[in-house]
């Protein structure tokens, strides 16, 4: 997808952080951008952002969670600003803690932000944007933590490891359309996600002592002079979206990391001959053997002509 201009583009969690990076990045492409957000200051605070600039923008208030919501929120983009081409899967929660120390609450939340909140926004839009036939895309945000587990982070590890493989299975599911789908990876990057998530967890999904607890202070503890800024990561996407990357990643840092993961697993295959016959009966199993969507992934230069 090459043409941005006047495109709509709908991103969920995009009143703060990668999401209004993100947006902001769309915007100077051209777009029109939808944040939809469950934190209504958030969402004031960031529309200011574009309105000052007359750049065009609209808000909505969403659970991602609840997908009547999300069907109203989309009916109402449409009738703001026409047909949606592009859905950014961008609403996440962390949920850090030792799996022996994670409840069933905590996996409840996490899942269902995490994973079924990028479930409910593909079953949502994309029926929309291939029913108008127009080019789009879809982009949903895991994590370098999906490619490269973080210990202590069971339930992040493992719902945004769920996204990365949601994704290549869209991918291959749209290849012949002209709708396009990558996971989007980024490794640190300056933002809010530790308090928002906390201000975010609804209280029946909350465990004793965070009901107990005292409400977390609005801030950024993410930032770092050393992590990406929202907007650099924000045009990533856009560049990965122009690309039709399967994959969009943001720091050469992990490369080795990466690769440890992936040598870890080419190394458990057994050491014996191929059974031929086997081989040839896997073939019925479709790409179960060999899916060329990964022979489409090509290696970016660096952005904007510099390293980071």
């Amino acid at each position: 997808m090459r043409n941005f201009k006047d495109k709509v583009a709908f991103i969920t969690g995009g009143a703060s952080g990668i999401g209004l990076g993100i947006a902001k990045a769309f915007a100077d492409a051209g777009m029109k951008v939808v944040l939809a957000d469950l934190r209504r200051d958030a969402l004031d605070e960031a529309v200011a952002y574009f309105e000052k600039r007359q750049l065009p923008v609209h808000s909505i208030q969403l659970d991602v969670t609840d997908r009547a919501a999300y069907e109203r929120a989309a009916d109402e983009t449409e009738k703001v600003f026409g047909k949606i081409h592009i859905l950014v899967n961008n609403a996440g929660v962390g949920a850090g803690k030792s799996i022996e120390k994670t409840t069933f609450r905590d996996w409840d939340f996490g899942v269902a932000v995490n994973f079924m909140g990028v479930v409910n926004g593909i079953l949502t839009i994309l029926p929309r944007i291939l029913k108008h036939g127009e080019e789009g895309h879809i982009v949903s945000t895991a994590s370098m933590a999906a490619l490269s587990a973080v210990e202590g982070n069971a339930i992040y590890n493992a719902t945004k490891s769920a996204v990365v493989a949601l994704m290549e299975t869209v991918a291959c599911d749209l290849k012949n359309t002209n709708v396009g789908a990558s996971v989007y990876c980024p490794g640190p990057v300056s933002s809010n996600l530790a308090v928002t998530s906390q201000l975010v967890r609804p209280d029946h999904l909350k465990n004793e002592e965070e009901l107990a607890a005292s409400p977390p202070v609005k801030g950024n503890p993410s930032a770092n002079d050393l992590f990406m800024t929202p907007e650099e990561a924000g045009r990533r996407v856009l560049r990965g979206i122009e690309r039709n990357d399967l994959y969009i990643l943001t720091h050469p840092e992990f490369k080795e990391g990466v690769k440890a993961r992936c040598d870890a697993i080419l190394k458990a295959f057994p050491d014996e001959p191929l059974n031929k016959e086997r081989a040839e009966l896997l073939k019925k199993f479709g790409t179960l053997l060999y899916n060329p969507i990964y022979d489409t992934q090509t290696t970016p230069g660096p952005m904007d002509g510099k390293t980071e």
